[in-house]
């Protein structure tokens, strides 16, 4: 296992690890005493991954001290930026809609849920916000980026 320290949930440095499952892209995680499975996908940009944790998608980025410290001054001013529309990370089936427009969503609760690759997979919204429309109706095929769900 590589070893290393990693600022879990932005308090303290814990100690972490990570093993690799031999013939599986599944890669073993643990941090201070949580142990998590994850699937990591690359993304287009610099250390850029859609991270499978216990079937939940996360978009992560890997970024060393001094890039945090640019980013942390460059998002200071920025201001707020609202909620994300929700949209499909790769082609598949809409299964669920959990939501209606005017309907007020918080960060992390699940908003659609689609098949793809034989698995459900729930997208959750990335901020709060409000419903402004819902683009798809269940057994809708769709296709990666499709627009599922704009929120405001």
């Amino acid at each position: 296992m590589r070893e290393g320290s990693f600022a879990y949930e932005g308090e303290s440095d814990a100690p972490a690890e990570l093993g690799d499952i031999a013939g599986s892209p599944v890669r073993m995680v643990r941090i201070g005493s949580d142990v998590f499975r994850v699937v990591a996908e690359k993304r287009e940009g610099r250390g850029r991954f859609s991270l499978w944790v216990d079937g939940h998608r996360f978009e992560a980025e890997a970024l060393d001290e001094r890039r945090r410290a640019l980013r942390d001054l460059t998002a200071a001013a920025a201001g707020p930026t609202g909620p994300a529309p929700i949209v499909a990370p790769m082609p598949g089936l809409i299964v669920r809609i959990n939501v209606a427009p005017g309907d007020t969503v918080e960060a992390g609760q699940g908003v659609v849920v689609m098949e793809a690759m034989k698995m459900e997979n729930e997208l959750r919204a990335t901020a709060a916000g409000k419903v402004r429309s819902v683009d798809v109706a269940p057994g809708t095929a769709v296709e990666k980026g499709a627009l599922l769900v704009s929120l405001e």
